[in-house]
């Protein structure tokens, strides 16, 4: 009886010891991905565009997929969300959407999706069933705030109102209160129609703006060529990041780290921290 009941007690034993240790590597994870959030803009709130590629409502469903999936992580995660422009698409999905995660960090963590990202599955608008690949890109930017140095000339900017429309055609605003604005010299295109009053979109829009000359002029003093081209690859095949199975077989793999996985529903669900802190990893350099 003693034997049973020292076996049963070290087995158990065992088990603590291995949830223990789980633990400490799990906060020893986190505690390595914190250490390289240390870029300049890291801390800041983050922009996020989705970009359907060709292929009509297929691509544009797939656009939409992603929005879900970055607002179910970052609703994980804590962070708060505001849609800022919702583009609808012509059957489904979105032709393109900008939104704003708010939190510490989350533009350094974020920025990790920034890239094209491939999905392989059975179409739902496909009366025969075929398999298609569709492709949507994501841009990533930090929100800059107005004491930094970015000068932005009046004269530089044309700026247009429409009528407002938001996501399923719900509360459209019955005024011209959306706002775009092109930057000339550089053709950045920004838009805004979240809020009703045509000035708090423009304030909005103009801050979009900053952000992106902000990246523009980063780019251009870091010299980073390879990185400006690889943004300004076709949204097509050869250029993804990150491919999303869903048939034959079922697999969500990033490119860049060789991670992936077969849990397709928890990655659609938001559950992409482990691609985040991979890339995190692999770009500092560190070794595991």
């Amino acid at each position: 009886m003693a034997d049973l009941v020292s076996e049963e007690g070290g087995q158990a034993l065992l088990a603590e010891l291995e949830r223990e240790i789980a633990g400490m590597q799990k906060d020893l994870g986190t505690a390595e991905v914190a250490a390289l959030l240390s870029g300049e803009r890291d801390l800041s709130n983050a922009i996020v565009s989705i970009h359907p590629g060709a292929g009509g409502t297929e691509a544009q469903d797939w656009a939409e997929m992603l929005m879900r999936m970055y607002l179910r992580w970052a609703e994980k995660r804590g962070y708060k969300t505001e849609i800022l422009d919702y583009q609808n698409g012509e059957e489904a999905g979105v032709k393109s959407v900008t939104f704003m995660v708010l939190g510490d960090y989350a533009y350094g963590r974020t920025k990790a999706e920034a890239g094209v990202h491939r999905l392989v599955r059975i179409s739902p608008f496909d009366a025969n069933k075929r398999r298609h690949t569709s492709f949507a890109s994501v841009h990533v930017y930090p929100e800059v705030e107005e004491d930094v140095d970015i000068t932005i000339d009046e004269k530089d900017l044309r700026i247009d109102t429409y009528r407002a429309s938001s996501a399923g055609g719900q509360h459209v605003n019955k005024t011209d209160s959306a706002v775009r604005i092109t930057h000339l010299p550089t053709n950045i295109v920004v838009q805004c129609q979240n809020e009703r009053s045509q000035l708090k979109n423009k304030n909005v829009a103009m801050t979009v703006l900053r952000s992106r000359l902000y990246e523009v002029r980063k780019k251009e003093l870091d010299d980073k060529v390879e990185k400006l081209m690889s943004e300004k690859k076709d949204i097509a095949w050869g250029s993804q990041i990150r491919s999303y199975v869903f048939q034959p077989y079922q697999m969500v793999k990033d490119h860049r780290t060789g991670v992936e996985s077969g849990n397709v529903t928890a990655v659609m669900d938001g559950d992409i921290d482990q691609y985040i802190e991979a890339f995190l990893i692999a770009s500092s350099g560190v070794k595991g």
